[in-house]
């Protein structure tokens, strides 16, 4: 049936329609022979449909194929899930239903965090436990708090942390984490205490460096520590880049010996011998990272399966869990769905929270694969797995190339048809009567697609059933019967950033390190209680990186957070700022800001600089190369002023404690951003009583 026709229908029609697409090998016109063997529910086996059917074996009376370690999702990499935590109830809650509990959407099995570095990790900073050297705090960030939302929901849910950039002062004064691999180790290993001793989160497993250079020695000396310090359950996943590490690990019996899991990103389905060689579990830590539209499900559905049938990966992970990060940013909607409005409660469960449900209700870390070549005749592919207590899934997915194209790497062209497939149960599962049928049809003409709908149960005669395949379609069938589709009221409609935004502070006990809506680019700012301030600076926002990160971006040279909408043109920005630095300490705030994330260093807009030295400048651009006005202001360290900033138009003005410094200034380019704050270079300095009014 063509796409069109299942798009149009309701409920009833594609339930019609998947008893139909199911049983039509009993349709009267087409019988031949065994009319009498088909059920009252429309489903069977026909001998002409058989002869022309592909035919599948699925057996477990040879022996099965790779366990099955599960299917989930990453959290940063970086800030990805900023905005969530600001949601107000009962919209934060839903959210994370949706996405971790058991038979309810998603429901992953998988989470995997970043290890905050305090530097750029794509699209934001997250925050370290250890800023320095003699810090130690277990309670800044999100990711604590959203482990602990995922364990709640689902006690058995595997937890994964994974460093994206590492605090200078790890690397003493090197861009490196590998110098001192027990100091990196102990970084590591207090993260992983922390999260036992102050959240009571057991992490399952840990990574080394993600995307970069893997180290032998330091993989070693994690291994022997973790052992040392009663974490031997802990597995090491490695190198979370490519297959390289897998040619270094058969050469290297202790590398080897020091591995749990050979992890690779976007492998596009494929493996390496040497990585096969190693007789380790091997993943994909990280793939899918594509628009999380219909076509993002395609391509999220097809490598869920051929990850496996292809690459003998038992693990899946996506990039990113969810898109909760200003769209703008890059990889905008890139998670498998999207809550970027805290400010109005609206969110969408996008089509890859439905695709990945195929897998996740009907399966569960521990049950293993059948072996089976796993393509279908005409395209397409499906897996097979068992709890090895009766129960059977089977995964099939055909979708079309322009129809599941992921943003990396480049797909090469296939063709997926229609096709009639016939499955024999075999081994324990030739007894089986009768399989759950879960469907979807990803429409990409109207995107009125058809997601994760229960269809009538299909009966297994003499362990034989046949299908009629269409292209872009996921089926799953199984002897479980505790798939659900759960869905809440609406959320409330989408609204715009508020044009009149005001922020003081003033929180004597956040629950949250860092304020709701800022975005950190480079540096991290925190809320911070000033005792030295007996006035109205007691509670502040503070930055609080003072040395460069071991970078795994290209993060600026000063410091930056931004807020608010990337289509704002005209505002007023006003906060007051505090420089500590004496001499060359400087901060900023500014508008118009037209870029963040991994781009963070290219970004422009109207920033408006004051310095400890008693100077101001404004420039067209964050790293001050364009500098559109300048002269003496008279700003002081260690001493509190507000700073004014308003864009009309073609021109912008700026105010100093309520005075005109500079006005009229041309401002042509970029013509809309964000607001931001920041500072000239890693150095504290405070933020107080800021105020956006915008149009």
């Amino acid at each position: 049936m063509a796409a069109s026709a299942a798009g149009g229908m309701g409920v009833a029609g594609v339930l019609l329609w998947g008893w139909v697409l199911l049983g039509c090998v009993w349709c009267p016109g087409l019988l031949e022979a065994d009319a009498s063997r088909s059920s009252s529910h429309g489903h069977g086996h026909s001998r002409s449909s058989a002869r022309a059917a592909a035919a599948y074996p699925l057996d477990d009376l040879h022996g099965l194929g790779r366990e099955f370690d599960g299917i989930g999702a990453v959290s940063g990499g970086g800030a990805t899930s900023r905005l969530l935590v600001n949601y107000p109830e009962p919209y934060r809650s839903q959210i994370l239903d949706f996405l971790f509990m058991p038979n309810f959407g998603a429901s992953l099995h998988m989470l995997k965090v970043e290890i905050g570095g305090d530097g750029q990790s794509t699209d934001g900073t997250e925050p370290s436990h250890m800023h320095y050297e003699n810090d130690e705090n277990y309670f800044r960030g999100y990711e604590w708090w959203l482990m602990k939302e995922a364990k709640k929901r689902n006690p058995n849910i595997k937890l994964i942390g994974l460093p994206w950039a590492f605090p200078g002062w790890i690397g003493r004064g090197e861009n490196w984490p590998y110098d001192y691999p027990d100091v990196t180790v102990y970084y590591i290993v207090s993260w992983i205490w922390g999260a036992k001793q102050y959240h009571d989160l057991d992490i399952d497993y840990i990574g080394i460096w993600n995307e970069r250079s893997f180290n032998s020695k330091y993989i070693k000396v994690l291994r022997h520590t973790l052992d040392k310090v009663g974490l031997k359950n802990i597995g090491i996943i490695a190198a979370d880049g490519n297959w390289t590490i897998s040619r270094a690990m058969l050469v290297d019996p202790y590398l080897n010996d020091a591995v749990q899991i050979v992890g690779a990103h976007y492998p596009g389905t494929k493996t390496v011998d040497a990585a096969l060689l190693t007789k380790k579990k091997l993943w994909s830590s990280e793939d899918y990272s594509t628009f999380n539209d219909e076509v993002g499900a395609g391509c999220w559905a097809r490598v869920m399966n051929q990850n496996y049938v292809n690459g003998n990966m038992s693990a899946t992970i996506a990039w990113n869990l969810v898109s909760s990060y200003y769209e703008k940013l890059p990889f905008g909607r890139n998670g498998l769905m999207t809550a970027q409005e805290p400010w109005s409660g609206h969110y969408k469960v996008e089509p890859p929270i439905w695709i990945t449900a195929h897998t996740t209700q009907f399966t569960q870390p521990g049950w293993t694969y059948l072996q089976a070549d796993g393509h279908l005749k005409k395209g397409g592919s499906y897996v097979a797995l068992t709890d090895g207590l009766g129960n059977l899934t089977i995964i099939i997915e055909t979708m079309t190339h322009n129809h599941s194209e992921c943003i990396r790497p480049r797909l090469l062209p296939f063709s997926v048809s229609s096709q009639i497939a016939t499955f024999y149960l075999k081994g324990s599962f030739h007894n089986v009567k009768a399989l759950q049928v879960w469907y979807s049809k990803l429409d990409f003409g109207s995107a009125n697609s058809t997601l994760f709908q229960p269809l009538s149960p299909i009966e297994v005669f003499e362990g034989t059933f046949t299908l009629n395949l269409d292209v872009d379609e996921v089926y799953t069938l199984t002897t479980l019967k505790t798939g659900q589709k759960h869905m809440y009221r609406e959320p409330p409609p989408s609204q715009p950033f508020p044009s009149n935004y005001k922020d003081d502070f003033n929180i004597r006990n956040p629950a949250f390190s860092e304020a709701p809506n800022f975005a950190d680019q480079t540096g991290v700012f925190e809320y911070f209680v000033n005792t030295s301030d007996p006035g109205d600076h007691i509670y502040t926002l503070r930055q609080v990186v003072v040395q460069r990160p071991i970078t795994w971006a290209s993060d600026a040279d000063q410091t930056i957070s931004i807020i608010g909408d990337f289509n704002w043109v005209n505002m007023t920005i006003t906060c007051d700022i505090y420089i500590e630095r004496p001499h060359d300490g400087g901060v900023f705030i500014a508008g118009r800001v037209d870029n963040g994330g991994i781009y963070v260093r290219r970004t422009k807009g109207i920033f408006f600089w004051v310095f400890a030295d008693g100077t101001y400048r404004v420039t067209g651009d964050l790293a001050r190369k364009v500098v559109l006005m300048k002269g003496l202001a008279g700003v002081r360290d260690r001493t509190w002023h507000t700073l004014t900033l308003t864009l009309k138009g073609s021109s912008a003005s700026g105010w100093l404690n309520g005075y005109p410094l500079w006005e009229n200034v041309p401002a042509f380019k970029p013509s809309n951003g964000w607001a931001a704050i920041g500072t000239r270079s890693f150095e504290f300095a405070q933020f107080d009583n800021f105020h956006v009014e915008a149009s």
